[in-house]
């Protein structure tokens, strides 16, 4: 299916780009989110007169994102659990953990947006952790998990 993108997607292109993508891909996620439209003529038309009032939405929320990250830059967040003697935990610290630990500090970020390359945190410990806040802007935290 041939779409127009209305918003940079990662491994796919930037705003404005006419892709070919899998039919459920475009159905099922990319129109849902409002992050594409059919390339129809109608809709090419439509986007070129809307071209301009995109581009300053996307260059907005690139602005926002990039100020979040200078503030969130170095953060050391904190997140307490039962653990066992030998510094295991008893169960684990995921996404949902962090970004809520990230809400009381004042960040409002998606639990999506949190990047753990290894997986739930199991241990107790410091840990580096990114948040990707747009396509192109990642800041870097770092997840300190101490006993209860």
């Amino acid at each position: 299916m041939q779409i127009i993108l209305l918003d940079k997607v990662v491994n796919l292109g930037n705003l404005g780009d006419v892709v070919k993508v899998k039919d459920g891909y475009a159905r099922n996620f990319l129109i849902p989110q409002r992050m594409a439209k059919r390339a129809t003529p109608a809709a090419m038309a439509e986007f070129e007169a809307r071209r301009a009032e995109l581009e300053k939405a996307a260059a907005e929320k690139l602005a926002a994102a990039q100020g979040i990250a200078e503030k969130m830059a170095g953060l050391s967040v904190s997140v307490g659990r039962k653990a066992g003697m030998d510094g295991r935990l008893f169960g684990s610290v995921g996404t949902n953990d962090i970004a809520n630990a990230l809400k009381a500090v004042g960040f409002v970020v998606d639990k999506a947006a949190i990047r753990m390359p290894d997986g739930p945190l199991k241990a107790i410990g410091e840990f580096p952790l990114d948040v990707a806040l747009h396509t192109d802007v990642v800041a870097n935290i770092t997840v300190a998990v101490v006993a209860e």
